[in-house]
């Protein structure tokens, strides 16, 4: 199969991680017979310096045309400290989501057997944990109209939905759990907010559609409590977009590591595959920084493809390199640590 992959690798930790993935990726399509052209485009802070904008045209254009989009990360703490910039790193991000049509972001959570210890919660509440978010991506309040008044005394964020985006998410989460154990959790805050109420009939009216499907629907705030109390009890779980962004980053911790989750942002055009973790600035150009998490989404990237040989050959040498303790620093609990180019090599030799 012949693969054209369009390669952001964004700012900070976002090219050395990278790097990492495009050495895998390439020793699979030589050990499968496929080609893969990685076409690098700009995109966050490196963007800016280099345009003026974090998402320039050109890059939208090769991500168009590109059959996936494999993503690094975004971010610079010169604008983190800047709250008057007017252009941002992260904007490009929003931008990126909505021009790709990118409204749904598919997040799993797993643990691995040999990290299980590691997790801050207790083995006996996160073993067998394996769900998946689906977090709504391109409306909401980050989408919303924003503003200030009273001469900057008063700031607002507006969270609009309209009803068809939350159908689209959802129509995907049915899909999904039908094919794991049909069970689907909608979360929301429908005791307060108009938007949730109307996430919460949406999807009710979207039951009959899917009448193997078991759907529960619960309270974000009851949500954030059972992910570390009983996350196995949760399978598919769909949110909105804010809710999203706060409860997959909590899920990420049962792993014991940012650094290990993979997602992908899927939608009406190409799809981006990316780690969970952020541009980790201060790890830049150490060559410290885990890079599982950015070849773990590069798997997910080929199973979309349906090359699933291909991607359990990944997460095989993932696994493995866990269970010999071959990681970055993060990982190594004092023990003996491997570079970010090391574990790269090393996963790259053992698919």
């Amino acid at each position: 199969m012949k693969l054209n992959i369009a390669l952001l690798a964004g700012d900070g930790i976002g090219p050395e991680v990278i790097d990492q993935a495009v050495k895998v990726c390439n020793a699979i399509a030589d050990k499968y017979n496929h080609e893969i052209i990685w076409t690098p485009a700009l995109t966050g802070a490196a963007a800016i310096d280099a345009v003026g904008e974090p998402y320039p045209d050109e890059t939208h254009e090769i991500c168009l045309a590109a059959d996936a989009v494999l993503f690094g990360a975004i971010g610079h703490p010169r604008f983190d400290n800047d709250p008057s910039a007017k252009v941002r790193p992260e904007q490009g991000l929003l931008k990126m989501r909505q021009k790709l049509g990118l409204f749904a972001n598919v997040r799993p959570t797993f643990t691995f057997p040999s990290l299980i210890d590691k997790s801050p919660l207790k083995r006996e509440r996160i073993e067998g944990t394996d769900l998946i978010f689906l977090r709504e991506l391109t409306s909401g309040i980050y989408f919303g109209e924003r503003g200030r008044l009273d001469n900057g005394d008063t700031a607002f964020d507006t969270c609009t939905y309209k009803r068809h985006e939350v159908q689209r998410l959802a129509k995907k989460g049915f899909e999904l759990a039908m094919t794991r154990t049909k069970k689907l959790c909608c979360v929301d805050k429908a005791n307060v907010l108009e938007t949730s109420r109307l996430w919460r009939e949406t999807v009710q009216a979207m039951e009959k559609d899917y009448p193997e499907v078991t759907v529960s629907y619960e309270f974000v705030d009851a949500v954030a409590m059972r992910l570390v109390q009983w996350p196995n009890s949760y399978d598919v779980l769909i949110t909105e977009n804010l809710f999203g962004d706060i409860l997959t980053d909590e899920a990420s911790v049962i792993s014991g590591s940012m650094g290990l989750m993979p997602s992908a942002s899927v939608g009406t055009k190409t799809k981006l595959y990316e780690p969970i973790h952020g541009s980790y600035p201060q790890a830049a150009g150490k060559d410290i920084a885990n890079p599982l998490a950015t070849v773990l989404s590069a798997a997910m990237m080929f199973e979309d493809f349906n090359l699933t040989e291909e991607a359990k050959a990944i997460r095989d040498a993932v696994n493995k390199s866990l269970e010999l303790g071959y990681v970055t620093e993060d990982l190594a609990d004092g023990g003996k640590s491997f570079k970010t180019s090391e574990v790269g090599n090393w996963l790259a030799k053992n698919v």
